[in-house]
Order: C-alpha cells, then sequence, then structure tokens
C-alpha cells in the first residue's frame, strides 16, 4: 500500500526544492487538510421534523464512516427562501480530517477509490 506522506518526505520535497529552488523544505507547498463536505437541503424540503432527523442522522453516519471521525451539522447562514431554508436550519454535514487521518483517507482515495471510477486516468 502507498504510504503517502514517506512518499511525499522522502521523494517530493527534495524533487520540488530542487526544480523549483526552494531554499528550505518547509518552503515546499504541502496539504494542510481535508474537508468532506455534503449538503442534504433537498433530503430534508418539505418533510416533518421526524423525518429529518432521521436523514440528517444518516448522512451524518454515512459521513463518519467514509472519514473515519464524527461529522458536524452545517446550518444555514442566511435564510434563501427560493430554497425554503431560514437561517440556522441544518443544511449539510462536514468533517474535517488534518494529520495522520487525512494521509490514511487520501492514500485509501487515491489507491482504492479513485482507480474504480469510471474514466479515471
Amino acid at each position: 500500500m502507498l504510504k503517502l506522506k514517506e512518499k511525499y518526505q522522502k521523494e517530493v520535497i527534495p524533487a520540488m526544492m530542487e526544480k523549483f529552488g526552494y531554499q528550505s523544505a518547509l518552503a515546499v507547498p504541502q496539504i494542510k487538510k481535508v474537508v468532506l463536505n455534503t449538503g442534504f437541503g433537498r433530503l430534508v424540503a418539505g418533510k416533518t421534523g421526524e423525518e429529518q432527523k432521521k436523514v440528517q442522522e444518516a448522512v451524518i453516519n454515512d459521513l463518519s464512516l467514509i472519514a473515519g471521525q464524527r461529522a458536524v451539522l452545517t446550518l444555514a447562514k442566511k435564510a434563501i427562501a427560493a430554497f425554503k431554508t431560514r437561517q440556522g436550519m441544518p443544511v449539510g454535514a462536514c468533517c474535517t480530517l488534518r494529520g495522520e487521518k487525512m494521509y490514511s483517507f487520501l492514500t485509501r482515495v487515491i489507491g482504492a477509490a479513485l482507480p474504480r471510477s469510471r474514466d479515471f486516468q
């Protein structure tokens, strides 16, 4: 299995320092975080409060399984009448990955999920 962090530190940093003339390894661009998010506004529109809670929990559980850590509800920042949303209404879920979990997730996505997707090059 591809160890993304090791490959970055041992191969990518020296190659980029040579190619772009960076003076320090800290000047080389790096990945700080990966954010996974999803919206479920359409799924809960026009449903009762009980049904909305079920959809929210299902989405949060699915995103938590994918990310490996608990997802957080995102709330609407302002009301938009055309989308039937009110300020403070739950409209999605997100999960921010940093450090070891981020590299683990990227390794799984690059090594397993993307090659199985259609027309991946």
